[in-house]
């Protein structure tokens, strides 16, 4: 997404502009970082894979739309501007839609169905994710 996209976003209510900070940034991909690698341990349930895998896809996703000076309150906007503040492609990007709309029937209706193979792509597109967040650099100071 251009920076006039993520602006005319803001225009109609559905991100606020805010200035980054390194230390917020660091903390959200130290964040997301850890649930990444706890996602991928076979050990666990395969539910608190899944919920770790989507709480680390929306840990570096908002380190992403962070770091270009932008906030949202909604979960599902923050993977939305995916494509745009990384780059990220519209497979990847169905991939974690599908994931969110899982975890709000599980989170709002206790219906929680998921399988390996859902939470291995997670996994794979979290892994893209955390990659670019890692290209993006520091937090440019004005």
């Amino acid at each position: 997404m251009t920076s006039s996209s993520l602006d005319n976003l803001v225009r109609v209510g559905q991100l606020k502009t805010e200035p980054p900070t390194q230390a917020e940034f660091d903390g959200l991909v130290r964040s997301g970082r850890v649930r990444l690698a706890d996602a991928g341990n076979p050990a666990l349930a395969l539910e608190s894979r899944f919920d770790l895998a989507y709480n680390a896809a929306h840990a570096l996703s908002l380190a992403a739309l962070r770091w270009h000076g932008y906030r949202s309150e909604n979960r599902y906007q923050v993977f939305q501007t995916l494509t745009h503040t990384l780059a990220l492609d519209a497979t990847q990007w169905r991939i974690l839609d599908q994931a969110h709309r899982k975890r709000n029937l599980a989170e709002y209706e206790g219906d929680l169905d998921v399988d390996e193979a859902l939470v291995a792509a997670i996994i794979r597109v979290v892994q893209a994710v955390a990659e670019r967040v890692a290209a993006l650099g520091p937090i440019a100071l004005e």
